[in-house]
């Protein structure tokens, strides 16, 4: 029987924001910046409201911490070949936050010129309801599946485990998760549907040479 490998695999992260101060420091922060600024930029969003890009000029320290904790996270997975032991590359942040509530979506995007893409749930506006129906999940869509639906949409290649590999995969936010994965990676969100406030922090890291000293 012909030996299967896996190759090419796309990372992505799952942690937990451990300090429930910090998540409530950053809605503090958020709902204070939504009151300024209610109009918001419109990019990726179907209705919700998306904040500047500038959310580390007016998030306070709990933003410091977010990005802080986003970095440490992308220091784990990726190597620097010609320097494996100590990086010659940091980080340049940029993030932003959203608020969604009924019938708001996010359409699929990527992020060009970033490196590593996250989103922290400072509310999840589930409220504590399962039911699946409250759709509302993060949507990512398997970079290499175009080519093999176009030409025959019922077959599915193996994943490691053996079953059928899905062309998107689907995750359930929840109240203080993060997620972290290449930005190049297409990303969307369902319609949410419940009767809560989703809010959100999204963040992009930019690879970028360290100064000398």
């Amino acid at each position: 029987m012909a030996e299967m490998k896996s190759l090419f695999a796309t990372p992505f992260l799952v942690d937990t924001l451990q300090s429930e101060q910090g998540i409530a420091m950053l809605r503090e922060a958020i709902e204070a910046e939504l009151a300024r600024d209610p109009e918001g930029l419109r990019i990726s969003n179907l209705g919700g409201w998306h904040s500047g890009t500038n959310m580390l000029e007016w998030g306070g320290e709990a933003a410091k911490a977010l990005v802080f904790k986003t970095m440490t996270m992308a220091d784990a997975v990726t190597t620097d070949v010609k320097s494996p032991q100590e990086s010659r590359f940091g980080w340049i942040p940029e993030l932003w936050a959203n608020v969604s509530r009924h019938g708001h979506a996010n359409q699929y995007h990527t992020h060009p010129g970033s490196y590593w893409s996250a989103v922290a749930y400072v509310d999840d506006g589930y409220g504590g309801d399962n039911n699946p129906d409250l759709g509302g999940e993060l949507q990512l869509l398997d970079p290499r599946s175009p080519t093999p639906l176009m030409a025959a949409p019922d077959l599915r290649l193996p994943g490691v485990d053996g079953r059928p590999q899905s062309p998107e995969i689907t995750v359930r936010p929840r109240t203080g998760m993060i997620v972290m994965f290449p930005s190049w990676l297409q990303h969307a969100v369902l319609p949410f549907h419940g009767s809560g406030t989703r809010i959100s922090v999204a963040i992009n890291l930019t690879a970028a040479l360290k100064q000398p000293g």
